[in-house]
């Protein structure tokens, strides 16, 4: 089934060209190769996997509730709102709250295509052309597997939210090849990873976990690419230099705090938006949701040499300054294990399919 035909709007109203003003640079140095990203590179390509295959797409959807996600981890739960709506809004609510994200998934992750060839195209170092290049593959799949979830199992999706589209439009559009990295594989992909996380872990439909936690174990390479490369550059660049990329850290992370507040579903389902917007902006639910998306993206600009006085400043008003100490690494074994278990228990599970139609035969 075409993704249009469930689209909320027309996908005739929601294409976007953005131009692109990056120069292809071709290097001739090749044995010029650092070892982390080497190291990356030959996991990238060891990690390559098939979303047809990995992913059990037999399982089903609850239509009330497809992620089996807890009412308590939406903000409106906590409002005066939630207890007007009726047993049916409620579950459209959940469908279209939980449809919407994935939508914002898809389209990050189609970005993150695009991005991900601008760099192969425009980055200078050849073990960056080489390890970027596996990470194309990555993309295409996660816009395989995201688009699958929608389609054949939710049968609805969401245009792309305007603040994502803004910080993806500026990652493109900037001709400066690490602005593209810092937009998309440290800012973007680490917001990802922390909204991602929320479903692996807190779902209880295991097609919906299973896809984030794969989609999470290429995510997390991607983030530490991002990271061993402009580790290495950002030192050489002047301090007016580096001013303006943490101008650009703190503009786009208070459009990416503001881009889960969903007006779209709001106005699909004809909730007062003014209302909404002021019950739930308060909410514990809704601050702890938007302290939690910087889990990956703070330790991550500080170690890249991004951590001026305006940067910590921003970090210290949103109340994500605690997160400068996390051992990124760490995470991504956690999310590589996590993958792990994941592929364990569908072998578990298809050993017994095998053992129950041997016993029928």
């Amino acid at each position: 089934m075409p993704t249009q035909i469930n689209y909320v709007l027309p996908v005739e109203q929601t294409d976007w060209h953005v131009p692109g003003g990056a120069d292809a640079v071709f290097t001739w140095a090749y044995d010029d190769m650092r070892d982390g990203l080497l190291g990356l590179y030959d996991k990238g390509k060891r990690q390559q996997w098939n979303a047809a295959d990995r992913i059990d797409w037999s399982q089903d959807l609850d239509p009330e509730n497809p992620m089996m996600l807890p009412d308590e981890s939406m903000p409106i739960r906590w409002t005066s709102m939630w207890d007007r709506f009726t047993e049916a809004e409620k579950r459209a609510l959940r469908h279209h709250t939980q449809a919407w994200q994935l939508s914002q998934f898809l389209h990050g992750e189609q970005g993150a295509l695009i991005c991900t060839a601008r760099i192969v195209q425009s980055v200078p170092d050849i073990d960056s052309k080489f390890y970027a290049a596996t990470q194309v593959a990555d993309e295409a799949r996660h816009v395989e597997a995201y688009s699958r979830l929608l389609r054949e199992k939710f049968e609805l999706a969401y245009p792309i939210n305007k603040h994502l589209k803004t910080l993806l439009n500026q990652a493109i559009d900037d001709s400066r090849w690490d602005f593209t990295y810092l937009g998309m594989q440290v800012l973007i992909e680490g917001l990802a990873l922390a909204a991602f996380q929320r479903i692996r872990d807190m779902a209880g439909n295991r097609l919906c976990a299973q896809v984030n936690a794969y989609v999470m174990q290429d995510e997390a390479r991607h983030v530490a690419f991002g990271r061993l490369a402009l580790r290495d550059y950002y030192p050489q660049l002047t301090q007016k230099e580096r001013d303006e990329r943490e101008e650009f850290v703190v503009e786009a992370c208070h459009l990416m705090r503001d881009r889960f507040n969903g007006e779209e579903i709001l106005e699909r389902l004809d909730i007062p938006t003014a209302q909404y917007m002021a019950e739930v902006e308060h909410t514990p639910a809704m601050k702890q949701f938007r302290t939690f998306l910087f889990s990956r993206i703070v330790p991550t600009i500080r170690d890249i040499g991004l951590w001026g006085p305006r940067v910590q400043k921003a970090y210290e008003d949103m109340g994500v300054i605690m997160f400068a100490g996390v051992d990124s690494e760490e995470l991504s074994a956690h999310d590589q294990q996590v993958a792990d278990q994941f592929d364990a228990e569908k072998r578990m599970a298809d050993l017994e399919k095998m053992a129950v139609r041997g016993a029928a035969e």
